[in-house]
């Protein structure tokens, strides 16, 4: 018989401080807590936990993408731009990129430099002015998404609608506690709600959004920086002639007529209306800027309100003048006979 191994003092120690009656009784006790707290949880209605941050929603498209990002940025720029020319560029290089947004900033500033003398307009247009080159596709999407989807106005309708339902069929409204009444979709430019809104749309410059195209967005709505502009990027005399040699020497370097010959005048989107190219140069041809126009339109008025006046005043007038004829006829032909009864006996 092989000897008896006596366990050492650790192996010992260690099997006297093992209770495994009592370990197994607190974790069945925890199960046990664990499965009555599920259950409670289960039967009463909780808040519902938001499964994406607030500053970074789930978007239709992988958030990582570049596609995803570029569509999210001409979205925002359409939202905030008031003014946008749209143009087609033909292969213009970096140094013919350069020269022309060299000049195109050199007029926008001395735009602001005179209405900063004569205290009209906005101060600082010209620091806003951008000409970037866009990605077609993007950005006929993203013009469709800020055209056609209205989630705010798509909402109020919707709950019109579970309204006239409800009342209709007579069903009690949902508990707002419970998670199927309080989650609501996404409603940004990236979701999928956007996505589906405007797949069947087509815009009105669907047609024009071909080839490479660039815009120039405007921070205000100023026809005096739209004039300035066009006669630097698309000259058409004589409402806008081209800078003379002698006025703006920079204009006419082989660089700046070169880019200038590859870009053609599409469009333009102003506050929302899109303008061909005639209504682009009325726009621009506004004298006075905004104000210039607020003041047509008040000659307007007032000049309707005269007519008007002046209409009603004359309609008066008549059946006064009218009336007043009347009145002297009778009186006339009441004097007639007495005269003359009165002459034989005298």
């Amino acid at each position: 018989m092989p000897p008896r191994i006596a366990p050492s003092r650790a192996v010992a120690s260690i099997l006297r401080t093992r209770k495994p009656t009592r370990t197994q009784h607190y974790a069945t006790a925890a199960v046990g807590t664990l499965k009555a707290t599920t259950h409670d949880q289960l039967g009463a209605p909780s808040r519902v936990i938001p499964r994406y941050p607030s500053t970074q929603p789930p978007s239709y498209k992988p958030a990582e993408f570049r596609k995803t990002q570029l569509l999210r940025s001409y979205a925002s720029l359409l939202k905030s731009t008031p003014l946008m020319l749209i143009f087609q560029h033909n292969n213009l290089k970096a140094n013919e990129w350069a020269a022309v947004r060299r000049e195109l900033s050199l007029a926008l500033h001395k735009v602001d430099a005179a209405n900063s003398a004569a205290r009209i307009g906005r101060a600082g247009v010209a620091d806003g002015v951008k000409l970037q080159i866009t990605q077609t596709g993007i950005f006929a999407a993203a013009l469709k998404i800020v055209e056609f989807y209205k989630p705010h106005e798509q909402k109020q309708k919707k709950v019109q609608k579970e309204k006239k339902i409800l009342q209709n069929e007579k069903v009690p409204a949902a508990d707002p506690a419970t998670p199927s009444s309080v989650t609501e979709p996404y409603t940004h430019a990236l979701s999928k709600a956007a996505h589906d809104a405007v797949k069947s749309k087509r815009h009105v410059l669907q047609p024009l959004l071909s080839g490479p195209i660039a815009v120039l967005t405007f921070p205000d709505v100023s026809p005096a920086h739209l004039k300035a502009a066009l006669s630097i990027l698309s000259p058409s005399p004589p409402q806008y002639p081209a800078p003379t040699r002698r006025a703006n020497p920079g204009w006419h370097d082989p660089a700046v007529q070169t880019g200038i010959q590859k870009l053609l005048l599409l469009a333009a989107r102003v506050e929302g209306q899109v303008f061909d190219v005639d209504g682009t140069k009325w726009v621009g041809g506004i004298e006075g800027g905004l104000q210039g126009l607020q003041s047509q339109l008040v000659y307007m008025l007032q000049s309707l309100g005269g007519a008007l006046t002046s209409t009603l005043e004359g309609a008066a007038k008549s059946l006064y003048l009218t009336v007043e004829g009347r009145r002297t006829m009778l009186e006339d032909e009441e004097k007639g006979p007495t005269e003359e009864k009165s002459e034989p006996k005298a």
